[in-house]
């Protein structure tokens, strides 16, 4: 029998992740096209964590339920749904709600749970292997035996790109700020790994690199590490502004572009595929086959119960995340 009300993780005040409180939210009928997913994994990304602040490009205003990536199975769908049915395990995304006991969406937020991947780890797959996928194949057209640097490589993100650069046939160097996040870039992948603080970090990209710098960096970071890097970039090389995580929105000088050629070139992995219906499709098929090859599998650092969201957030907050952290609500039927 469904239960007449569920929990969500609710954001109160946009004051971060001490706004969430656990409440009651009114089971509602479902709509033409929608289904219901009993959410058992919820994968946190760093929107989220923004969200709560009223710091990120989408605003909602509170109450909200923040998350945009979960699994689970589905429940029930709408008279009109053909593609999922209750029982099928799911992977499920969104521009928020997965921080809930159930999360109803639209049939075409949800695709099928690859067997190779686990409820914690589809959870955690769609929204850091859409943005590698993109920003690598779409926007950077990554080639076998160029060089990447990905920045903030310990990241959910950052790694996914570790990983998809390597299945690309790249050299990838990775970024991490303490001897822990750097094993797991190198676990990941990556054939080489630097702290993101060495003030000889580009000399070393360069010299890991033959003189030539990185073709393409990645980077979800910002700020004064973005500066950085561009001294290590190559010869028309291609810069991809995928976020700023440290808070900080850089200044590219627009002399130093001109003079080694490089592009500055923004990633929307959400955003583009929403404009291209082309795209859409190439990005789906694609990421289905990745996702059934169980590439850019996640790495979980941290695992929290639906009432321990606030402390999830707040592992975001302070840069404690090696990977990805997860939600499990535990539901009762």
């Amino acid at each position: 029998m469904t239960r007449l009300c569920y929990l969500a993780a609710t954001c109160t005040t946009l004051t971060g992740p001490s706004s969430i409180r656990i409440l009651d939210r009114e089971h509602r009928p479902l709509q033409s096209g929608e289904v219901r997913v009993r959410v058992r994994a919820a994968g946190l990304n760093f929107p989220d964590l923004l969200m709560t602040q009223g710091k990120y490009q989408f605003r909602p205003d509170p109450p909200f339920v923040p998350g945009l990536e979960a699994a689970g199975e589905v429940l029930e769908v709408a008279h009109d749904v053909a593609s999922a049915a209750p029982g099928d395990r799911v992977m499920v995304g969104g521009k928020g709600g997965a921080l809930a006991e159930q999360w109803i969406v639209p049939e075409s937020a949800v695709s099928p749970l690859p067997p190779a991947l686990s409820f914690v780890e589809g959870a955690c797959w769609q929204t850091a292997a859409s943005t590698a996928w993109h920003a690598l194949v779409e926007r950077a057209h990554l080639q076998p035996g160029e060089a990447v640097l990905v920045l903030g490589a310990s990241g959910g993100v950052g790694m996914a790109a570790v990983q998809m650069a390597k299945h690309l046939g790249a050299k990838v160097i990775g970024t991490g700020s303490s001897g822990q996040k750097r094993q797991a870039i190198v676990d990941a992948g990556a054939d080489h790994v630097l702290d993101p603080a060495d003030p000889e970090l580009a000399a070393k990209v360069k010299a890991l690199t033959d003189g030539a710098g990185a073709d393409v960096i990645f980077d979800p970071v910002g700020g004064e590490l973005a500066l950085t890097a561009t001294r290590a970039i190559a010869w028309s090389g291609r810069y991809l502004i995928v976020g700023f995580a440290s808070g900080v929105i850089p200044s590219f000088p627009a002399n130093h572009t001109l003079i080694k050629t490089y592009s500055l070139i923004g990633v929307r992995a959400g955003e583009s595929p929403r404009r291209d219906p082309q795209l859409a499709r190439r990005q789906t098929r694609a990421l289905r086959e990745l996702a059934a090859q169980g590439v850019m599998r996640p790495h979980v650092s941290h695992r929290f119960s639906l009432q321990e969201t606030a402390q999830a957030l707040a592992v975001l907050e302070r840069r404690e995340a090696i990977g990805r952290v997860v939600v499990e609500p535990a539901e009762t039927d």
